[in-house]
């Protein structure tokens, strides 16, 4: 990807390369926009899936979303705790559930 992309990246997941006490990112703008664009996929692809378990399992909206965390982080995928955080939450945001009570890394 090149840097002068057009895709938007929220804040809050730029956030996610800016190192306590730092006010800049800790990677290049490339290298942030693809790992967002993974992130983004990710998320838009386990909507299904989120529906799907929560009325396969009959657990709540909660349970399922800190299921799938639980499963992005020891996953294939290489998303280290920050980035399963955020596709946690956007999960969250698509679905139109409640933001799970898991603590950002």
């Amino acid at each position: 990807m090149s840097d002068d992309s057009q895709a938007v990246i929220p804040p809050s997941f730029i956030e996610l390369f800016i190192e306590p006490g730092r006010s800049r990112p800790s990677a290049s703008r490339s290298a942030i926009a693809e790992r967002y664009e993974l992130c983004e996929d990710l998320a838009q692809m386990l909507t299904e899936t989120a529906h799907e378990k929560l009325w396969q399992l009959g657990i709540t909206e909660a349970d399922v979303l800190e299921r799938m965390h639980r499963g992005l982080i020891g996953g294939e995928l290489a998303l280290d705790a920050a980035e399963a955080w955020w596709v946690t939450q956007r999960l969250a945001e698509l679905l139109d559930w409640p933001a799970p009570p898991i603590a950002p890394p």
